[in-house]
């Protein structure tokens, strides 16, 4: 029988005073820094509605979080150490999780059948699968047709998978890089899958030299079709995170702020960026529940992170601050009707994911001696 880890319940201040924190994978070392999880009034209610739960990945921290709900309606936070935690994908069943970190892509595969608990959790992802790809700086991350991992090679500026033998196996790069480099030239950071092939990639710039990228972060950020080549959107800055839901491609334009979808009604090849809402913090990681989008909020990594962006103009003229966690955006209107705040040891997040029929999920991790107890059976055939 698969065995969950037992959860440490504590406190941490926040709007919706309900809580439980699994106790942190730190294998007996104490964490250095405190974790604060706060939310609008409403989340519990509306993350119950959506028939899910909610991953995220911190590189900065290092830790996979799981937020879900106990029985009681109380909140749900579950984390485990990963180093420089990045992409995150979901197979469509919520059987199968797939997380970037440093050198490594897992595979976490949900040990508990449906409909079965443990310890109060309805889903125990256990690494089962690993694949050694060396530090590619790899951001996002999808499930390719074969059930194998598709992801961006930041680093080498391609898209690849995973290679028994080799570190990664080149799939595509863009028109505008001549070759495969380890030089970070143009930033690519995001792909936008449809059922295991990859559409549409994000890049910060059109650049082809080594760390080119930086030069130029306003207005410079693309929109690239795979299939086609084409350039389909520019004129962005540091665009992230782009994602296909209901027959639209959205996307996060972070420098400005900004979620917001790819309009094509213009002329032309290329369309347009028509923003939706504005979220108050560098944003990376977007996933959908039904009509609502989940985004992730990240503080400034240093005093200059923000300057020269349109963000830093858009706080300003808000009179707001950047802030770190997640912000939940109805796609009708635009309005932020639920948010979550983080503060304490984690301050920047990448990637989101949305698990559906998961109430309430746990992880292993291998700080502590569960991954050495945790035993499924596959079942014999005759």
């Amino acid at each position: 029988m698969a065995k969950a880890p037992k959860p440490n319940k504590k406190s941490t201040p926040k709007e919706q005073k309900s809580t439980d924190h699994a106790k942190p994978d730190s294998g007996g070392e104490p964490t250095p820094e405190p974790f604060a999880l706060s939310s609008s009034r409403g989340f519990t209610d509306w993350l119950a509605a959506s028939g899910g739960s909610i991953a995220f990945t911190t590189y900065q921290a290092g830790k996979l979080f799981l937020i879900g709900l106990q029985d009681d309606g109380r909140i749900s936070v579950f984390e485990r150490t990963f180093p420089r935690c990045m992409g995150l994908a979901v197979s469509g069943d919520a059987r199968q999780m797939f997380l970037a970190t440093l050198y490594q892509i897992f595979r976490f595969d949900n040990a508990l059948p449906a409909g079965k608990q443990h310890d109060g959790y309805d889903a125990l992802y256990t690494p089962h699968a690993s694949w050694v790809t060396a530090d590619l700086d790899v951001h996002d991350v999808m499930i390719g047709k074969d059930g194998r991992p598709i992801f961006v090679n930041t680093l080498f500026g391609c898209l690849a998978t995973v290679s028994d033998g080799h570190s990664f196996k080149p799939l595509w790069r863009p028109p505008f890089i001549s070759r495969l480099a380890a030089e970070d030239r143009c930033h690519l950071n995001g792909v936008a899958g449809e059922d295991g092939v990859p559409r549409f990639v994000t890049a910060c710039s059109t650049s082809d030299v080594s760390d080119g990228w930086r030069d130029n972060r306003v207005g410079a950020g693309v929109v690239v079709d795979v299939a086609s080549n084409e350039i389909v959107l520019d004129g962005l800055t540091m665009p992230h995170s782009p994602r296909l839901h209901d027959d639209r491609l959205w996307l996060l334009n972070s420098g400005s702020g900004e979620l917001g979808f790819l309009d094509k009604t213009g002329k032309g090849k290329k369309g347009r960026f028509e923003p939706l809402a504005f979220c108050p913090g560098y944003a990376r990681g977007l996933a959908f529940a039904g009509n609502h989008a989940v985004i992730g909020l990240s503080l400034a990594r240093d005093s200059r992170t923000f300057q020269g962006l349109g963000l830093e103009e858009a706080l300003e003229a808000k009179n707001a601050s950047a802030r770190c966690g997640l912000q939940i955006v109805d796609l009708d209107n635009g309005d932020a009707v639920h948010w979550v705040r983080i503060e304490g040891v984690v301050r920047e997040l990448y990637d989101v994911a949305f698990l559906p029929g998961i109430r309430r999920p746990a992880a292993i991790g291998f700080k502590t001696t569960d991954i050495s107890r945790t035993i499924m059976i596959e079942e014999a055939t005759a």
